[in-house]
């Protein structure tokens, strides 16, 4: 995968001279492989006035943070999907292949500290909200019918379990330090198993999204929802009865005890030892 970058560029709780807020662009390592030292090896910012809000402007800090890093990432990743066009502009010129993406795990732990650490110090702050960066409530589609699993389960791993991640045998996927995540080693960590017999297929096909989260959906149609890239989602599978409803919620409830940490593994039956695919994912709130 080479290394990824997570990207920010937006306006600040900060007034300028002229009491227009400020704009910053954050550009930040991702956290990509628990096989890695997933401490933060590069972070870099930049304020900008809101008259350099412009693509132009961001090639330049991307040129520049490349720079500093001495080389570029194989990709980056932002999550603000109104300022998609202009990121992926400047991207596009800079020669870095963009995606839009909730996987940014590194860049809101980020946001948080500056959030409560940076900015409410700086000359100018103002503590009035900025806008949603939410995108719109997506309509879930249906998988592909070559992509469907034959069954699925929920599972719970402690989370000393992940230790020896590096050393299962997984074919496509994506994970991260759990010690990030300030998840302890005694949490349950809440998980989706689908089994098929076109497994790898599956897994290939979910490589190529943003794996953001599952989630339940308990609405008149419940079901099980996978959450990709800025604003789609999947139904993964069917809820047709209270009882998998019950477990579906109970699960819900593990994965917010667990600080919204959980994973998703495709295999070809329950008996098989060895994962097609396999993401930890944690569900961020995007406001």
């Amino acid at each position: 995968m080479g290394t990824v970058w997570e990207l920010d560029f937006y306006s600040r709780p900060v007034l300028d001279e002229n009491q227009k807020k400020l704009w910053e662009v954050l550009l930040c390592e991702g956290l990509v492989d628990s096989q890695t030292d997933n401490t933060q090896t590069f972070r870099y910012s930049k304020f900008l006035p809101s008259s350099d809000v412009n693509s132009i402007a961001l090639k330049a800090a991307i040129d520049e943070a490349i720079a500093e890093a001495g080389a570029p990432p194989g990709r980056i990743r932002y999550f603000r999907y109104q300022m998609q066009n202009m990121i992926q502009r400047a991207c596009d010129e800079a020669g870095i292949p963009a995606r839009p993406s909730r996987r940014t795990l590194a860049l809101q732990q980020w946001l948080s500290d500056r959030n409560q650490t940076v900015y409410p110090a700086m000359e100018g702050y103002t503590d009035v909200p900025s806008p949603s960066v939410a995108a719109p409530p997506p309509s879930p589609q249906l998988l592909p019918d070559a992509l469907l699993g034959q069954q699925w389960a929920f599972v719970t791993l402690e989370a000393a379990a992940f230790a020896d991640l590096p050393e299962w045998e997984i074919g496509f996927g994506e994970t991260f330090s759990l010690d990030l995540a300030t998840v302890s080693p005694d949490t349950p960590i809440p998980g989706l198993l689908i089994f098929s017999p076109r497994s790898t297929a599956l897994a290939a096909w979910m490589s190529g999204l943003e794996l953001a989260y599952w989630r339940i959906e308990s609405g008149k149609n419940p079901a099980i929802v996978l959450e990709t890239g800025a604003s789609d989602s999947w139904i993964l599978a069917g809820l047709p009865n209270p009882n998998l409803l019950a477990e579906a919620l109970a699960f819900e409830a593990a994965k917010a005890k667990a600080n919204q940490v959980h994973f998703i593994g495709v295999q070809d039956s329950p008996e098989s030892e060895s994962f097609a695919g396999f993401w930890l994912l944690q569900q961020l709130n995007f406001g």
